[in-house]
């Protein structure tokens, strides 16, 4: 789940009966289909004939000389078509958190296609401006990120799965709502190793640590009672991911859409129920919107079968992307994994939206 979901649906209607699912949306754009043959190199590349598409990448890390700090990372790569299909737009979002001194930073680039920016087909390798991702061995699917924010950060990644790529949802389809154009292509590496420099307000420093990366293909997502989502992406110490996103309703319930994946240790995926629930909230400075902070992810671990409570943590509490250029602001940090007795039990990234404002279609 992505912010590019509001976008898309802002840019034209999509309609299609409830009990089939079409090839192509009204204005002529690709519906994912289930049992796609995914094909790789390929299909981590463009895909054009879809009217909306990301590569998302977090991450945390940690200096690996003294003094000992700790960093979290995100770097988004979107691909808007316009209504006619005729040209993309490129959006981008990067931030960066200091955890140790509690400072967040963020910045959006926003380009047409050409020199500026770009998305290739046929392989990985996404940029816009100085900021690039870009698949560096596609046998052993090792990327390279460069992002940074302004003069203050910047980093130059080499990321390693760990895991098996992840295909979530049903049939390769990964539902967002009832409507049939509800739906992407989501393609996760649930654990990147991740290593390289690190230049942050002037000085230079080896960092290492893991990261997370999907890459969504869609043309429409959300539904017209749909105000936006809680997303979360956790890496547990078990060597165990948990995805999980909340489609929240206008009526304050979760859409039946909404979705909990375990993957374990072989990067296998299950999927299982689950209750969110927040705990504290968090009131941002900038504009005064209320976003959840603690949150309670209540589930099945499908291991022993026993009931588990995830307790979701950020470790700063300002990491709000002020969307002064996209004109969405969204929440979007880095945080830890707990117990219900408090104990640590792995790192996450959370994104929530539609708290500054909801989605209107």
């Amino acid at each position: 789940m992505r912010l590019l979901i509001f976008l898309g649906c802002l840019l034209g209607p999509i309609l299609g009966r409830s009990d089939s699912i079409p090839l192509l949306t009204e204005d002529g754009f690709k519906v994912p289909q289930p049992g796609y043959d995914f094909a790789f190199p390929r299909d981590h590349g463009s895909h054009p004939g879809f009217k909306i598409e990301w590569w998302y990448i977090t991450g945390h890390l940690y200096r690996s000389e003294e003094p000992a700090a700790r960093f979290g990372f995100q770097a988004t790569f979107f691909r808007q078509a316009s209504p006619d299909g005729k040209s993309d737009l490129f959006l981008s979002h990067m931030s960066v958190v200091n955890v140790g001194a509690e400072e967040f930073l963020h910045q959006e680039r926003l380009n047409r296609p050409g020199w500026d920016a770009d998305a290739a087909e046929g392989r990985l390798a996404v940029h816009n401006g100085p900021w690039s991702l870009e698949m560096l061995d596609p046998q052993r699917e090792s990327l390279r990120l460069l992002g940074g924010v302004r003069a203050e950060a910047q980093w130059d990644l080499e990321l390693e799965p760990i895991k098996p790529l992840v295909i979530f949802g049903e049939n390769g389809v990964s539902r967002k709502g009832a409507a049939p154009t509800a739906a992407s292509y989501y393609l996760t590496f649930s654990r990147l190793a991740a290593k390289g420099v690190l230049h942050w307000q002037g000085e230079s420093f080896a960092v290492s640590g893991s990261a997370w990366m999907d890459h969504e293909i869609s043309s429409s997502q959300l539904g017209a009672d749909q105000i936006g989502w809680d997303w979360i992406s956790m890496q547990l110490d078990d060597q165990r991911e948990v995805m999980v996103y909340r489609l929240r309703k206008r009526d304050g319930t979760s859409d039946p859409a909404s979705s909990l994946t375990w993957v374990d240790a072989a990067g296998i995926g299950k999927r299982q129920p689950f209750v969110m629930k927040v705990e504290s909230t968090w009131t941002s400075p900038h504009n005064g919107a209320e976003y959840p902070a603690k949150v309670r992810v209540s589930t099945t671990d499908p291991e022993t079968g026993e009931s588990v409570a995830l307790l979701i943590e950020p470790l700063v509490e300002d990491q709000e992307l002020t969307g002064e250029l996209a004109g969405i602001a969204y929440w979007e940090g880095a945080c830890e994994v707990k117990t219900e007795a408090g104990v640590v039990i792995g790192q996450a990234y959370m994104e929530l939206t539609g708290y500054a404002k909801e989605l209107e279609l």
